[in-house]
């Protein structure tokens, strides 16, 4: 049974691995700030023009929204959710956080929206999405 959900573990296995390296750059970029480093702390002062500051976020972000669909996937595998429909949703969430991490690291901007919530938009409406299907999925 479980076989039918390896391209579902693998891209839960993307994501988490994703967020990983998020932490290991943030870890990086906040020890080799200017001006002192406190375990832990980010300069209030900071914002978007600050690496240390979006790497943070980053990885903050990260951590927020991956609880839903992480939730939700071992839901879904447990009850035998469509293993396809399952996999089209973890892949494009995963490809969406991963746009959104390259583009925070690269875009200092307050903008809001800025082009790296294109990308948040398509996870959290992948998040969505799922919880609504599932739903019906459990109901039925």
């Amino acid at each position: 049974m479980l076989d039918e959900y390896q391209s579902v573990f693998l891209g839960l296995w993307l994501i988490l691995a994703t967020i990983i390296i998020q932490a290991m750059v943030a870890i990086r970029v906040h020890r080799r700030q200017k001006g002192g480093y406190k375990v832990g702390v980010i300069k209030p002062e900071l914002g978007q023009s600050s690496i240390v500051f979006r790497a943070h976020r980053t990885f903050q972000n990260s951590l927020e929204n991956i609880t839903p669909l992480l939730g939700m996937a071992i839901i879904g595998v447990l009850t035998a959710y469509g293993a396809f429909k399952l996999s089209v949703i973890v892949w494009i969430y995963a490809l969406a956080r991963i746009m959104h991490m390259i583009l925070y690291y690269k875009i200092a901007t307050d903008k809001n929206p800025s082009p790296r919530s294109i990308f948040w938009a398509i996870g959290f409406l992948t998040n969505f999405y799922l919880m609504i299907d599932l739903g019906i999925h459990l109901l039925i």
